[in-house]
């Protein structure tokens, strides 16, 4: 709004005195058309300006799918390609600005951090993808389970070789031990062991009907996060980030069930530690959550993480559990097999007898020593002597442990 040429106008008709266009164009460096509006405009103050007709926009479609994708950092080249594959039409130009401006609207927009009431909210995540090496050269991998409660923001960590729903419901559960108890809601994302991802789209998450169990007798709410968008969960993002504080422990640990230790020691340092949110140690905070955290029934939930797997032992002596190949002594193929396991150990009986346990591991293959020995006797060194069959299993053994 040019207010310069609408007050020389107005000076004019005070004077009654019909302005000349062009001459205060020149002076103000604007249109004649423009001083004519401003003209017609205060002759006829109720008068309102014609609407412009706003055009439908290639681009409207798309526009919140757009937007989650820029709050999730995404380019507007990658955003352009991705929409493209879902029949967008447009330019990529207009694209590039529509992003533009919703950045600089989360630029100047505030995040107003929501504290909450005691015994109300936890939150649940996962730190992935976790490679350490011991100090013997073995490659450890995993992930680690985060819950942390929204008012004190107490914390429980656990290392997990997987992120089945067995060992996520276990991990849950000792939570809730750790922590004196469960609130009234829990916030996640779109994990596959909580939310059925074929039932679900981006307006609506469909929770996994054994989760959805799970949280009926735990006496929780569960609440799914709005996909691209951390800011729901940023007490758990933020306990996500702080374990980078791992890394010095690469080289710095003996075996898997130290680094599970190493985990442990973190999760009570963490806790001991003032919060940057609220100044003071979780662990302080805690004792007053808990007289609003509510009880649960433990022997119930465990069962969850105790649920029997069965398995067909096959002709190569061999179980598969979790993408894994683990030995079964040879009288049994053919059989049917149960597995029970925890985050370190697979057990595998028969009949309600044990047969088998191994330690679970990344490796391909698992093979107990004594069944190599058998498979070996079973096949081309049956009539070899003991010697010859032992230095075979040796290795065998070594060229199973060393495959990824």
């Amino acid at each position: 709004m040019r207010l310069d040429v609408e007050h020389c106008v107005h000076q004019h008709l005070m004077n009654k005195i019909k302005p000349n266009f062009a001459e205060i164009a020149r002076r103000f460096d604007t249109d004649p058309r423009t001083v004519k509006r401003y003209y017609e405009q205060s002759l006829n103050p109720a008068a309102k300006p014609p609407e412009k007709l706003k055009r439908p926009s290639k681009l409207d479609p798309f526009k919140g799918l757009i937007r989650e994708k820029v709050e999730a950092g995404c380019s507007a080249s990658a955003i352009y390609h991705f929409i493209k594959e879902h029949d967008y039409r447009g330019g990529q130009s207009i694209l590039r600005d529509y992003c533009r401006t919703i950045r600089q609207r989360e630029t100047k927009r505030a995040t107003v951090r929501v504290e909450t009431s005691p015994g109300l909210s936890a939150q649940v995540d996962w730190k992935e993808d976790i490679v350490l090496t011991t100090r013997s050269g073995e490659v450890v991998k995993g992930s680690i389970f985060l819950y942390v409660l929204g008012y004190s923001r107490a914390k429980y960590l656990e290392f997990t070789f997987n992120r089945t729903q067995t060992t996520f419901f276990d991990c849950m559960t000792q939570a809730f031990v750790e922590t004196g108890g469960v609130p009234q809601e829990i916030w996640f994302d779109n994990q596959k062991v909580v939310v059925n991802r074929h039932k679900s789209n981006f307006g609506k998450a469909v929770f996994n009907e054994t989760f959805a169990e799970y949280a009926k007798d735990a006496g929780f709410k569960p609440i799914a996060c709005r996909p691209f968008r951390p800011q729901t969960k940023g007490k758990v993002e933020a306990l996500a980030r702080t374990m980078d504080r791992l890394r010095v422990y690469d080289h710095e640990f003996d075996t898997p069930l130290d680094l599970a230790e190493i985990v442990h020691l973190i999760c009570d340092q963490l806790n001991q530690e003032d919060s940057q949110a609220t100044g003071v140690p979780p662990a302080l905070l805690l004792d007053k959550e808990k007289e609003y955290l509510h009880s649960f029934d433990g022997e119930l939930l465990e069962s969850y993480a105790d649920r029997t797997v069965a398995r067909k032992v096959s002709k190569e002596s061999m179980i598969v559990f979790e993408n894994r190949r683990y030995s079964v002594p040879t009288r049994y193929i053919g059989e049917i097999v149960q597995l029970k396991h925890d985050d370190n150990t697979l057990w595998l009986y028969y009949n309600g007898e044990e047969v088998r346990s191994h330690v679970i591991t990344p490796k391909r293959f698992n093979y107990a020593r004594e069944d190599m020995a058998d498979i070996v006797r079973s096949d081309l060194y049956r009539n070899r002597d003991d010697e010859t069959i032992d230095d075979d299993v040796d290795h065998n053994m070594k060229m199973f442990d060393e495959m990824e």
